[in-house]
């Protein structure tokens, strides 16, 4: 599409520096009076039609796109008030330029259009804005029932508002079949739409993730062990999406299930329930006290000299002192201490004296 967009930019521009080029006359119009006039005529063709071969995209199948985009990224509701505040706004422009087209030339010629565009395009902006207090006036006028379409419906058990990162990472599949996780799981339209915009990510890697995410989503919808409800209620006056998350979970009285620590934090403080899926996993890994003994293999070497590092099947990570000796070898260790860090738990171990 791009390339025929180009080809007819080309082709506009080429007809542009002939018409530009004939306004003297047909006598040889615009390089008549020079003696290079056809080698200057050429390049002046050339160079319109390399312009339009350019620009042309720019002018239109960018705009369209990204108009195309923003419709998409709109909801049911954004999107019927804004087409019904166009409207209005074109409406009071025409009546409001039929008076203005009487004035002398040119004031009669433009003012009317440009009313028309200010009243429509500030009509759709309000509209979208205040289309709840528009429906809340509607409504007390008896000309709509008393009802929020964009209300949820009551559900059954807690509510879970999940975030991006939650998604993205994946156990809550593993979680949710699990029975760990009962209640409503409530997946805004903006988490939806920065999953499809990582789904799209030029960048392989994000563009996996945000996939996978998706992925996710349909296989517990398709499941159905945890009721989930994707919700069109926005909060257009804020612009990040972790406080969307969280002015919608205080909205609802939910708890926000998450992996972002900043965001953990910030809902924290506001008094908030979280649910962060790196501490579950952090606290159903195994207890370990002091004089326990476990069966590790050492597969590298420790910060510390002479010192080994083993892995637990859960990813607990096994500081042996002294096993450095012991590389790529089983052996019983006896536990010293465990440390619990913020990226999870350290358990510190010896050899058994035996060996």
């Amino acid at each position: 599409m791009s390339r025929l967009v180009r080809v007819l930019g080309a082709l506009i521009g080429t007809l542009v520096a002939l018409q530009i080029a004939a306004a003297g006359g047909p006598a040889g119009g615009l390089f008549a009076d020079s003696p290079y006039g056809g080698f200057m005529l050429a390049a002046w063709v050339i160079a319109w039609g390399v312009v339009g071969f350019m620009i042309l995209p720019y002018l239109t199948v960018v705009p369209a796109g990204a108009v195309i985009r923003a419709v998409q990224r709109l909801s049911t509701g954004e999107f019927v008030t804004a087409v019904a505040g166009l409207l209005v706004g074109l409406l009071m422009g025409l009546l409001m330029g039929l008076p203005l087209s009487s004035l002398p030339s040119p004031y009669g010629d433009f003012l009317p259009l440009g009313v028309s565009a200010v009243l429509g395009l500030g009509m759709l902006g309000v509209t979208v804005v205040k289309r709840h207090d528009l429906l809340e006036a509607i409504e007390a006028l008896g000309l709509l029932p008393a009802h929020r379409s964009d209300e949820p419906p009551p559900s059954s058990g807690p509510v879970i508002v999940a975030d991006t990162s939650a998604i993205i990472d994946g156990r809550i599949a593993d979680i949710a079949a699990s029975g760990f996780l009962f209640g409503t799981l409530v997946v805004p339209r903006f988490v939806l739409a920065e999953l499809q915009h990582i789904a799209d990510h030029p960048d392989a890697h994000k563009r996996n993730r945000g996939r996978r995410g998706l992925e996710i989503l349909s296989s517990l919808q398709k499941e159905e062990r945890v009721p989930v409800e994707i919700v069109e209620q926005d909060f257009p006056e804020i612009a990040e999406v972790d406080l969307k998350l969280v002015a919608l979970a205080k909205a609802r009285g939910a708890a926000i299930l998450t992996n972002d620590f900043n965001l953990n934090r910030v809902a924290d403080l506001q008094g908030l329930r979280v649910l962060n899926v790196n501490h579950l996993a952090n606290a159903v890994k195994p207890a370990f006290l002091p004089g326990e003994e476990l069966h590790v293999k050492v597969i590298q070497e420790g910060k510390e000299a002479g010192q080994g590092v083993a892995f637990l099947d859960d990813g607990t990570m096994i500081v042996v002192e002294g096993g450095g000796r012991y590389l790529d070898r089983e052996l019983d260790v006896t536990v010293t201490r465990v440390l619990q860090t913020v990226a999870g738990r350290m358990v510190f171990a010896h050899p058994r004296p035996d060996r």
